[in-house]
């Protein structure tokens, strides 16, 4: 049985190493994104009329969305804050609308803009998630990359977020396979927590892979499961949870979306999804003020967001509130409320909070930064043992061919 959970350990781990290491310092980096995004893109983030005294009263980001659509007839904005933060941009996302005329959508090459709320000037625009590594693009890029490996949709499928669930899947099997080889027999468990550092090389190696797991297992395996949960919740996490939960749908899984060309003009405004929102808010006894809203013309909703300025990433607990509502009758269609509904809604919120360690606010994303480091360090660790092992089989195979011995499949005693 051991044995072939080393060869299982070991295939696991070479299939999905580079991707592992990819992934874990790409982790590590984005833990900081919107702080090295800002450091990097001051023109996205900080206002210009924050420079310049007498400038004037910032407007509202409902406002300025209005006069952004109104300057640029062929792009309607999707999602935009309520109120910017003191001295910065306001941030929104586009999308290209349908052109009368031809019937298709016109071409855009940015989906992001950067809006400064007292001049309504547009200080910055670019494609969020394109593959480049210029500065407008670098975190973006890297953010996609961890979730995505940029592997191009195919057929209408979402293809890197499905493969990378799929590594998910196999590294939380292989961390399960993994804490029972590292516990050989329980007479020696200190050995499995050690680390010989005096000896370096290859034992040095090997107890960096082996201990270092052990370590921070439980970790490592909420990292694993979470990346299943938030890449394939639909076709995994959601069957799965309700055998054991019932599990509120929102009209993101009740509704078919229809294609992009085919979007038309909602009839309730942004203003008017607001003041619903307000209204909600209120009979459900919500405190934080509305601090931003999006449109998803592919299912007809508004989402109207709860937070304060500044806090629109959802900086610790389980994130900010989020209530839907049917984009041409107003109708209420659900929400999202951190911390309410049955046991499965609460697991599925938790989530992204512990994947990026939010959930624990500064020191959790510090402790999400030195995972990221580390899942490349054990994938890095284990394609060097198999390698080394390899060799030493060749090598004996060779010895053996020269001999004129035949060669056996001995018991293997180490890990990979």
């Amino acid at each position: 049985m051991r044995a072939t959970f080393v060869l299982l350990h070991r295939w696991f781990g070479l299939a999905a190493a580079v991707f592992l290491f990819v992934a874990g310092l790409t982790g590590a980096v984005i833990s900081w994104d919107h702080e090295l995004d800002a450091w990097l893109n001051p023109q996205l983030f900080e206002a210009r009329s924050a420079a310049q005294p007498g400038a004037g009263a910032p407007m509202p980001g409902l406002e300025l969305a209005r006069l952004v659509e109104q300057a640029e007839p062929r792009l309607r904005v999707t999602y935009v804050l309520t109120q910017a933060e003191p001295g910065h941009t306001i941030g929104m996302m586009v999308e290209p609308r349908v052109d009368p005329v031809t019937g298709k959508l016109h071409t855009l090459d940015y989906n992001q803009i950067a809006v400064d709320p007292v001049t309504a000037e547009i200080q910055g625009r670019r494609m969020w998630g394109a593959i480049s590594l210029s500065r407008e693009n670098l975190l973006p890029f890297l953010y996609k990359l961890h979730y995505t490996m940029h592997l191009p949709d195919l057929g209408g499928l979402e293809t890197g977020i499905l493969f990378m669930g799929v590594i998910g899947i196999v590294w939380a099997l292989d961390c399960l396979i993994a804490l029972y080889l590292s516990f050989p027999n329980w007479r020696s468990w200190r050995k499995s927590f050690a680390f010989r550092w005096r000896d370096g090389g290859h034992k040095l190696n090997f107890d960096l892979h082996r201990s270092g797991g052990v370590w921070v297992w439980g970790l490592l395996l909420i990292l694993a499961v979470t990346s299943v949960s938030m890449n394939l919740e639909r076709q995994v996490m959601r069957p799965l949870l309700q055998t054991l939960s019932t599990l509120t749908p929102s009209p993101f899984e009740t509704r078919t979306p229809i294609a992009p060309e085919k979007v038309g003009e909602p009839r309730i405004s942004r203003e008017q999804a607001v003041a619903l929102g307000q209204a909600q808010a209120r009979q459900m006894g919500l405190t934080e003020p509305v601090g931003g809203v999006f449109y998803s013309g592919m299912f007809g909703v508004y989402g109207v967001g709860y937070f304060q300025p500044g806090n629109d990433h959802g900086d610790v607990g389980l994130g900010n509130a989020w209530l839907y509502f049917d984009a041409n009758s107003g109708a209420y269609e659900g929400g999202k409320i951190p911390g309410r509904g049955s046991a499965g809604d609460i697991f599925l919120q938790a989530q992204f909070p512990l994947h990026s360690g939010r959930i624990l606010g500064l020191p959790g994303r510090i402790l999400i930064s030195f995972m990221g480091a580390l899942v490349a360090m054990l994938s890095v660790t284990g394609v060097i043992i198999w390698v080394r092992k390899r060799k030493a089989r060749l090598q004996q195979r060779k010895r053996m061919a020269t001999q004129k011995i035949p060669a056996r499949e001995g018991p293997v005693a180490e890990l990979r």
